[in-house]
């Protein structure tokens, strides 16, 4: 397996073009805080085989004195946590640092009021006598007892690099490598080494070699496991997305412009449901061939104290892992409700809304965020002030033009007659238009009967729709002729008027 590589001092740049050094490595981060006398730490990792590795090897280096406990007590290891942590006060001598290294310790901390009394003692006689009480769990969650004792290190997941050494040390024969393995690695990021382990070994057993696509089912599925995030990769660009001209210039160009100083952020689409706001997401991800990963808010929300941010810490993590990519947030202001932070979740929303928007304005480069909302006045104004995204565009009812082009393309998906005739269709989104075409076909009738079992929005919710345009007018880019959104009088004429009598036939709505 391979090793991770030592950090050092990065070098003073000698312009503003010298690249930035990387992070120093977790041996370096290690050394450190020993060096520093902390007397306890905490190494949050989903590979706690890795991070003993790599302190195995720096206590080698340095000489320093190593034990390991784990739950089955190990080779020549106690099975009792309480009397491990007690024997390491006596294994320093006050000059040489001598370490524990405590694998999944957290069940027995939560549970075992002595185990905590027992570390605290070992954390106060660890200053004098340099003795040193490593955690390593894949949660950052400790008892509010010894929350503050502990020096926090996030070990982050495989780099590009280190997933290199672990595909050529999984490909050994001739011919299993592609040249260029940029596509591997970039299926592989965001895995573990473990995990990307498995992918590439899957991979030969199908295909003979390493190929991208057993890696990227790998991931999709982990990720659909329950969790926060979920991946979209592939499908169709903005060849097959009628509309948003300025919308999509915008976001093409400036994510392929390739400026060496200036990093794409993202965009907030405002605009009504079932104008293309999640659509234009998933196809900005095909335009510029990176993956599209979806994050449910309300899914980051944990049961017990603590978890909200630790689910929190993971995505992000996870999406930082696999840049260059884009980010979908659907909905967000409802995602984020009740961020005031009252009794009502315990300020837990307000925490999460806080990490979000300092994670907005300090993301790494290669994540592009499209957030949407359908609600403005939802909106917290920390999330819609200059810095978070790169433009706030709004997102109109489609025109007429644009209108013709959706029924074209829905026409043929559902196998419609070109010579069904289109009905009324003013003041209709896209998703109407599909959904007028799917009943269609599945009901076995024409378009105009199939009709009579949409309401659009631009009825159901005419009062919110205006209400909205008020609110984007000044404020927001116009998705298809760019420049500043401006509400015409066209909008007006194109809307259908609102049926104040019940027509004979009950209607109802299926978007």
């Amino acid at each position: 397996m391979p090793r991770r590589p030592r950090g050092c001092a990065p070098p003073e740049p000698d312009d503003e073009s010298t690249p930035a050094a990387p992070p120093p490595g977790l041996a370096a981060k290690l050394a450190e805080l020993v060096a520093a006398a902390f007397p306890g730490v905490l190494a949050v990792s989903p590979e706690p085989e890795e991070v003993l590795r790599d302190l195995a090897g720096l206590c080698r280096e340095r000489g320093w004195n190593l034990a390991t406990w784990t739950a089955d007590g190990g080779e020549d290891g106690p099975a009792d946590p309480l009397a491990a942590v007690k024997s390491l006060p006596q294994s320093g001598d006050g000059e040489t640092p001598s370490l524990l290294a405590m694998t999944h310790p957290q069940r027995y901390l939560n549970s075992s009021p002595e185990l905590q009394a027992a570390v605290r003692s070992a954390l106060a006689a660890g200053k004098t006598r340099r003795t040193h009480l490593l955690l390593v769990q894949p949660a950052s969650d400790l008892p509010p007892e010894l929350a503050r004792d502990f020096a926090v290190l996030d070990c982050p997941l495989p780099s590009r690099a280190e997933l290199e050494a672990v595909a050529r040390g999984v490909a050994t024969e001739e011919g299993e490598l592609p040249e260029p393995l940029t596509p591997v690695l970039d299926a592989a990021a965001g895995l573990t080494r473990s995990e990307a382990e498995n992918a590439f070994a899957l991979s030969l057993v199908r295909h003979g070699r390493l190929d991208p696509d057993p890696l990227w089912e790998l991931k999709a599925r982990q990720l659909a496991a329950g969790g926060p995030l979920s991946l979209h990769r592939g499908g169709s660009g903005f060849d097959a997305l009628g509309g948003m001209q300025a919308l999509k210039t915008f976001c093409r160009t400036a994510l392929t412009n390739g400026s060496p100083r200036a990093e794409a952020k993202g965009v907030l689409l405002l605009g009504p449901g079932g104008v293309g706001k999640s659509s234009f997401a998933r196809a900005l991800g095909a335009e510029v061939d990176r993956p599209t990963l979806t994050l449910d808010v309300g899914g980051l929300m944990g049961g017990i104290v603590g978890a909200t941010e630790e689910n929190t810490r993971r995505a992000l993590a996870t999406v930082e892992a696999m840049a260059p990519c884009v980010l979908f947030v659907d909905e967000v202001e409802r995602a984020l409700a009740g961020t005031s932070g009252g009794a009502q979740d315990s300020g837990v929303s307000a925490r999460l809304l806080g990490t979000l928007l300092s994670w907005l304005a300090d993301r790494p480069p290669g994540v592009f965020v499209v957030c949407t909302a359908n609600d403005a006045s939802r909106l917290p104004p920390e999330l819609t002030r200059s810095g978070r995204f790169d433009a706030t565009f709004f997102l109109d009812l489609p025109g007429e033009e644009q209108r013709r082009g959706i029924w074209e393309t829905y026409r043929e998906h559902y196998g419609v007659a070109a010579n069904d005739s289109t009905p009324a269709d003013a003041g209709w989104t896209g998703a109407e238009i599909e959904s007028c075409c799917r009943l269609s076909a599945l009901l076995g009738v024409g378009l105009t009967e199939a009709a009579t079992h949409v309401v659009p929005v631009s009825v159901s919710a005419a009062e919110p729709l205006a209400k909205l345009r008020r609110w984007a007018s000044g404020r927001c880019l116009d998705a298809e002729a760019g420049g500043m959104f401006r509400p015409g009088d066209s909008q007006a004429a194109d809307a259908p008027r609102r049926r104040t009598s019940r027509p004979s036939k009950q209607n109802y709505s299926l978007n």
